[in-house]
């Protein structure tokens, strides 16, 4: 049996104090608790390390153990606490479309969708630097947040969610909003982390929140965003990887000093 989630513990680590009770305001509030307090990394798979989705695993790296996750882990993660709550989120899968066409991109990410007074709302909180904070109602009316602006659109079954990067609204993801199941998850989860084509196998990606900006980690490239100006630096090598994760991701990895990083553009 399937031991269900300490809620008490995740959201002590969201630092989330709100109402228990399964309503818009609930969900609301600690959808931004969580994208506010766990960030993305996907630091394991380039670590070699086998990536869990069942509530023990994902409390014991996340909630237990501080880290961040990519978005099986973090959709999984709110998936277990809201159903606790009393929600009924539904999983489902997307193509991702910010680095490659949808011909190209296999579904490899996840998202879930929430009902509440006859009204549906995607919730994601694993899409990185796109992450919305906010449920994003399905009728495709726009979400104002700090950055960037998410909206949904319909084009016949499909369903596109629509980021603004640079100031220009792109595609961020495409659905048909199917229903699908943990063992789905598992096979997209096994490919993501470990076959030689994924996106995740061979490029170093984290984002993470704080108080005054955004920190975003693409390969050697680190984004510094605040009150929407970006500030581009480059990492020197792994130790200063190390070091910036302890600065702004809340947990120390002595592991990515001698991370693998063959293939990784721009890491020796």
């Amino acid at each position: 049996m399937v031991q269900p989630l300490d809620l008490d513990a995740y959201l002590a680590r969201i630092n989330y104090t709100g109402p228990r009770t399964p309503t818009y305001d609930t969900l609301a509030g600690i959808l931004r608790a969580h994208t506010a307090s766990i960030p993305f990394e996907s630091f394991d798979v380039l670590l070699g390390r086998l990536i869990r989705l069942d509530p023990e695993g994902l409390q014991a790296k996340i909630v237990t153990g501080h880290r961040g996750g990519y978005c099986f882990e973090h959709a999984s993660l709110m998936h277990a606490a809201l159903e606790v709550i009393g929600f009924a989120p539904v999983r489902h899968s997307s193509r991702v479309l910010l680095f490659e066409p949808r011909h190209e991109s296999v579904r490899q990410h996840m998202f879930l969708t929430v009902a509440i007074s006859g009204a549906t709302y995607v919730i994601d909180p694993g899409f990185g630097p796109f992450a919305c904070p906010v449920p994003i109602p399905i009728d495709g009316t726009p979400v104002p947040t700090s950055a960037p602006t998410h909206r949904l659109a319909r084009d016949g079954n499909d369903w596109f969610l629509y980021v603004t990067r640079d100031g220009e609204q792109i595609q961020g993801w495409i659905s048909a909003m199917d229903e699908e199941y943990p063992v789905d998850f598992e096979m997209m989860n096994y490919y993501i982390a470990t076959h030689p084509a994924s996106f995740f196998t061979h490029n170093i990606l984290a984002s993470a929140v704080t108080q005054e900006r955004r920190i975003n980690i693409m390969n050697q490239g680190v984004h510094i965003i605040r009150n929407g100006t970006a500030e581009l630096t480059q990492l020197a090598d792994r130790k200063a990887l190390r070091s910036l994760v302890v600065q702004h991701f809340g947990f120390d990895l002595p592991e990515l000093e001698t991370m693998r990083v063959d293939g990784v553009p721009g890491w020796q």
